[in-house]
Parts: C-alpha cells; structure tokens; sequence
C-alpha cells in the first residue's frame, strides 16, 4: 500500500533529495505545504498541496494551512484501535507514515534584529509557528505508529532504516520522537525569553521571567568537566555567543577553555565599542593577571601581560581588535592555552602558527552575551540580569579625604579618558 508522507519545512536543506527518494525508492505520496510545496514541484517531484487533500484554504495570510482534521487524524490515528480505524474510513482521512517539519527561524530573526540594533515586535510575531509545533508535537506523541523528522540530518539516517528494516525501527522512532520535543521546547524558550524581554517591567523583579526556561542543543561533548571524573558537554542555547565562534588553530575546547574564554569575553566586552582603544585582557583560572589599554593593541596585551607576567603563562588572552602582525609576535613570545579576538589578520594567522597548539578564537561579536547569569543551588537555581551598567567616574561616590586626580579616576575606571 503506497505509504503518505507530510513534508513542511521552513529550511529546505535536504529536502529535494529526501522526496525523491521516498517517491522512487519507497513508494510514498507526498502531501505538502506552501513554499515546500513549490519547491518540491520545481523539483519534478508530484506532490499534493494540504488544501487540495483537506478541501480547505489557506487562510489569514497562511497563518492557518495544517490545522484540520484531515491532517491532524491522519498523525494521531493509533493503528491498533478500532475506533480509531472507523473513525478514519467514516472521515476518509489517510494515517500518514512520515512527518518532516521544522520550523519558522525565530530564532535567526531575533539574532538578525539584534545584530542590526532593532526590535520589531510584530516581525518576531509573524515568525512564531504555530501549525509546525502542533504537527511536530502530535507526531512525537503518536511515534509508535509513525515516525516524525524535526531535522535535515536526520533524513539519511530515516532512509538507512526503510533499507534496512522496511520500516523504521519503534527505537528509531522514540528516538526522533524526544528530538522534536525538545526542539520544540527549545523554541518555546526562545519565544518566552525574547517576549518578556520586550515587555515593558513595571518593577525591578520584573526585568526577569517569572518562569525561566532553560533549554541548549548538544553543540559538542567535551572530553571532561572540570577535573578529569566529571563529564561534560558543551550546550548552545541561542543563535549568538561561542556558538558563533570560529577556531582557526589549536587543540579542541576543553570545559575550563570555555569557563576562562567566556571570563575573558566578559571583560573585553567592555570595551568592544569602536571608540574605545585597542584593550586586551588576560585571565588564569578565570582570575584576571592584567588588562590594560593602550594606543596600539601590541602595546596593550604587553601591560596586560607585565601586570602578572607570572600567571600569564599558561592564560587565556581577550583582545578588542583583530590580531595583527605585532600582536600575534607578542603572543608567541610565551605558552598561552587561548586567545580570542574579532578577527585574524591574514598575517598574524601565519605567526601564530608556530605556537600550533594554542587555541585561537575567532568571534566576531563581543558582546553578545546573556541578558541572563545563573549559578545552580540544591534544589534550584538563581538568575540575576547581567552586569552590563559601566557607571562612569562622574556618577561615583567619592569617600576618602584624598580626591583623586582626573588621569587617576581614568586609571581605575581603564575604559580611556
């Protein structure tokens, strides 16, 4: 019996392919959705739009295409009920065998907006999917009767199974099953932080969520945590911060690599502004040894390292300006473990190369970290806003007998005069 599979996707990776194999290797009929649909038919692929199999219109502008009985029996239908079985005759409604959907980019138009300095409320809106999590979340829940694809790698691994098996396996199909319900929690979260983000706090808790949610997708299981017994993975939570780093050299990130970068980030973020002066930071153990700023970056990351020369060796560096030639010689001048920076020039990369092992980070954004910091307790967890206020010397309470000078409040305040 030829098998149906709904195919809805927002990124089209893969997908040309994963039709024209169901079509010519397994038998399937394909029902689609707007820009999927026309993909598919551009392809030479046959498909059958969702309004031409449920009767019903796209409406409101395509807010509602999936939402129908039509669809939604087709997923939920348990084979092995009769009922179920009656209902679906009675309803001339077809169980579907595959469901592949993901969903609109939320995420991407937020980091987008934020990368350009904007917050457009009614464009994040439009990009909350409403009909993909609910064919997402249906199928998960019915996985013991079909099976569902929330991702692109995942379509050679479902295609191996119909090979090997016919059909894929009840573990296989758990298996996708807990990938979509995590995705689809991660996206909520998504939505959750960037709304209570916008919205306008009317006290000070207020600037957090009453419910924070926590989600991360696996991004790369590290080899140990902070000692050697404990295990640990790496989980991006966002479309901005590490995950968006690119490493030129070195070895892989370890768990205390990450911890010291993102110390170091931290306090380069401050002065990551185009104005500020080239600045460089060097931290051990997540302990500042020195930072300085200085006219040139070479002559920063020198007085950061002569703070505490000592404690330099073996440290993380943080830098505000692209490594260039000068820079990168000083930094092959010692062992460090790290160094990040905005960006690499051609020949500060080809200087560094003959300290091979160090890790160079390239990341272009400073600054995007979490609007969020949280420290695990028994039982729970606190969250407080990040500290991003840089209060200038003019706003400081001054107690002592002794003023300090004008260059003096520069020097403690090291973000230029």
């Amino acid at each position: 019996m030829t098998r149906l599979a709904l195919l809805s996707t927002s990124d089209k990776t893969g997908l040309v392919d994963l039709a024209r194999r169901l079509v010519s290797e397994f038998d399937f009929e394909i029902v689609s959705s707007g820009g999927t649909a026309t993909a598919l038919k551009a392809a030479g692929i046959p498909v059958m739009k969702v309004s031409d199999y449920t009767g019903a219109p796209e409406i409101l502008g395509g807010r509602v295409k999936t939402l129908h009985p039509r669809i939604h029996g087709g997923i939920l239908a348990r084979r092995n009920v009769e009922s179920d079985r009656t209902d679906l005759t009675d309803h001339n409604i077809r169980p579907i065998d595959l469901v592949v959907v993901n969903l609109y980019p939320f995420e991407q138009t937020i980091a987008d907006q934020q990368q350009r300095g904007v917050t457009d409320l009614a464009a994040a809106i439009e990009q909350i999917d409403i009909g993909g999590p609910a064919m997402l979340r249906a199928s998960a829940k019915n996985f013991a009767h079909l099976t569902v694809l929330c991702s692109p790698d995942q379509y050679e691994t479902y295609l191996e199974e119909l090979q090997l098996h016919g059909e894929p396996t009840l573990e296989f199909r758990q298996a996708c099953a807990l990938k979509v319900f995590a995705h689809t929690a991660t996206y909520d979260r998504a939505i959750t932080h960037y709304l209570s983000q916008v919205s306008t706090p009317t006290t000070p808790s207020e600037t957090l969520p009453k419910t924070l949610v926590i989600t991360g997708q696996e991004k790369q299981s590290l080899r140990y945590g902070e000692n050697p017994h404990q295990a640990a993975i790496w989980y991006q939570s966002g479309a901005a911060g590490w995950g968006t780093a690119t490493q030129l050299q070195g070895k892989e990130l370890s768990y205390n690599n990450l911890v010291d970068l993102e110390a170091a980030r931290q306090i380069i973020a401050e002065f990551a502004s185009l104005t500020d002066e080239p600045a460089a930071a060097i931290l051990k153990h997540n302990n500042p040894c020195g930072v300085a700023q200085s006219a040139t970056l070479a002559s920063a990351y020198q007085k950061a390292f002569d703070a505490d020369s000592t404690s330099a060796f073996g440290g993380i560096v943080a830098l505000n300006r692209p490594i260039d030639a000068a820079t990168a010689q000083a930094l092959t001048q010692t062992f460090l473990e790290c160094v990040v920076a905005p960006g690499c020039e051609a020949e500060a990369a080809a200087i560094l190369q003959a300290k091979g092992k160090v890790r160079v980070m390239i990341l272009p954004d400073l600054q995007s970290g979490p609007s969020v910091t949280i420290k695990t307790i028994a039982g729970g967890f606190l969250a407080q806003a990040s500290d991003e206020v840089l209060t200038p010397p003019s706003d400081w309470q001054l107690v002592t007998k002794a003023q300090p000078t004008p260059d003096q409040l520069a020097e403690m305040f090291l973000h230029g005069k």
